[in-house]
């Protein structure tokens, strides 16, 4: 089945994609950058905190198994900084660990296999088209110049 380009309005997203596997992470970002999404790649969980905290992503998507730091660990972190950002997370051991949204804290959770490409696209469009709105932030506090 053919993969559909998603509506203009979301292809302008950012988003950040972590995996240590160059070969993985090039074959996500070039799938999703052919659907016009601008993507920046990191290769473990400590880069992409420091990304994600000079820049501005709309979504990631993440490795389950990475060393150093795995997917849930970065999860957990990324949540603490802005919980309003989706996650995808991806593994080979979905089934064999039980791993689904409930227990990651992942808005998505995808096995890898033939069907990887295919779940991704159908996720990474989902989670776009329903992202939660930013906490709104606390207005500033003008100080008067004593």
């Amino acid at each position: 089945m053919p993969v559909r380009k998603p509506s203009s309005s979301f292809t302008h997203a950012r988003i950040l994609l972590v995996d240590d596997n160059a070969n993985g992470l090039k074959a996500r970002k070039t799938v999703l950058e052919e659907l016009g999404y601008k993507t920046v790649t990191a290769s473990c969980g400590d880069d992409a905190l420091e990304l994600f905290s000079r820049q501005k992503f709309d979504l990631v998507v993440t490795d389950y198994k990475m060393p150093r730091m795995d997917g849930l660990e970065l999860i957990t972190c990324l949540r603490e900084r802005a919980p309003e950002v989706p996650i995808v997370l991806i593994s080979g051991f979905v089934e064999a660990l039980g791993l689904s949204e409930q227990n990651t804290n992942a808005d998505a959770v995808i096995q890898k296999s033939s069907n990887e490409v295919t779940h991704l696209v159908r996720s990474v469009a989902r989670l776009l088209r329903t992202k939660k709105p930013p906490s709104p932030e606390r207005p500033k506090v003008k100080r008067k110049a004593v």
